[in-house]
């Protein structure tokens, strides 16, 4: 039977021999501060982002991370595109984007397993809504152009017959600022996350149209398992930086196996309190209505890459889906390393 000793030098003589750096047991990380962008960091999308933070499972990987909020997730984007930040916590489509303009980044730990998306039109702006040919000419909030927010959108409004320039894209944030633009009239519908959506649902500012927010909506939207939130970067930063992603990936699977059995008076104590937007009750019905979105293990689906270009395929010319690498979009090897290390 080995003890703790035993053991300690076995896994670094194991290490050793496949050519992993160790300091202290564990392989060297090849860069310890790392900044990740994010676009709407208080949205339940990116809520195991959050939890890991807060729950310092960053630290305890030897990582001092810096998280970067941006108004959407195509900033976001554009921050780690420039070298402003290291890894974006995004929405995995922009993978595909990325691909489609022969920039190839990498998704390496999955955050969300649907979009957690639902759009709504406002019931004082639009209080005689049939269907989505009554969008025409109409504002819709997004939490930023170019954003998952507006793809979702796009793909529903191409399935009722009409194209992204019919209508007029605002950006608004995912948070207070979104609530204010629907119900001041700014916008006649919004395409957003929780705990906006909920939100806004509950106070009867909006009818919902379409709803990404469970695995049953994603199916019925998307035909098929959508990977939503993750942490990706280029893929040349992966693979000059292989302990650094795994480190990432074990804190954000701890964080999602810490989520899996969280009660609702554990989010509330975790988050930070301006994301319940002034109302613990409906964040936390919010956060029951998502809950089934969020990644379990961090891997991502084998079927989701192809759900999500078929999706985007469908309503945007300018990506190719013959053109695509589906196995350049992601990897699966330090979520899956992850996992087996907290039996996630």
């Amino acid at each position: 039977m080995l003890n703790r000793r035993t053991f300690s030098v076995a896994a670094a003589l194991g290490a050793a021999a496949i050519g992993v750096p160790l300091v202290h047991g564990q392989p060297k990380l090849e860069k310890t501060k790392v900044s990740i962008a994010v676009g709407g960091k208080a949205a339940f999308y990116y809520l195991p982002l959050t939890i890991s933070e807060q729950l310092g499972y960053f630290k305890a990987e030897g990582l001092d991370v810096e998280i970067s909020d941006f108004a959407g997730g195509a900033r976001a984007l554009q921050a780690v595109v420039g070298g402003s930040a290291d890894v974006c916590s995004g929405a995995f489509e922009h993978t595909i984007n990325l691909q489609s303009k022969n920039q190839f980044f990498q998704a390496f730990v999955l955050q969300g397993r649907a979009p957690q998306i639902a759009i709504g039109v406002s019931t004082k702006n639009m209080p005689t809504y049939a269907g989505i040919a009554d969008l025409k000419g109409k504002k819709i909030g997004v939490s930023a152009p170019g954003s998952s927010t507006n793809m979702v959108a796009n793909l529903v409004l191409s399935r009722g017959g009409l194209k992204a320039s019919d209508v007029s894209f605002i950006g608004v944030g995912v948070a207070a600022g979104a609530l204010t633009a629907l119900r001041s009239g700014q916008i006649d519908a919004i395409s957003n996350t929780d705990p906006v959506m909920t939100m806004l649902e509950q106070k009867g500012d909006v009818k919902i149209i379409s709803d990404t927010r469970t695995l049953k909506g994603t199916q019925e939207v998307f035909g098929g398992l959508m990977p939503a939130a993750c942490l990706y970067a280029s893929t040349e930063f992966i693979q000059k930086h292989p302990n650094t992603c795994q480190a990432l990936a074990n804190a954000i699977v701890h964080g999602l196996k810490w989520l899996q059995t969280a009660g609702p008076g554990d989010i509330i104590k975790t988050v930070p309190e301006t994301y319940l937007l002034g109302d613990r009750a409906l964040y936390l019905a919010s956060f029951d209505k998502v809950r089934e979105a969020i990644a379990i293990d961090g891997l991502v689906p084998a079927d989701g890459p192809k759900t999500a270009l078929n999706a985007i395929a469908s309503f945007d010319p300018t990506v190719k889906a013959d053109k695509i690498d589906l196995a350049k979009l992601y990897t699966n090897e330090f979520a899956r390393r992850a996992k087996d290390r907290f039996k996630a």
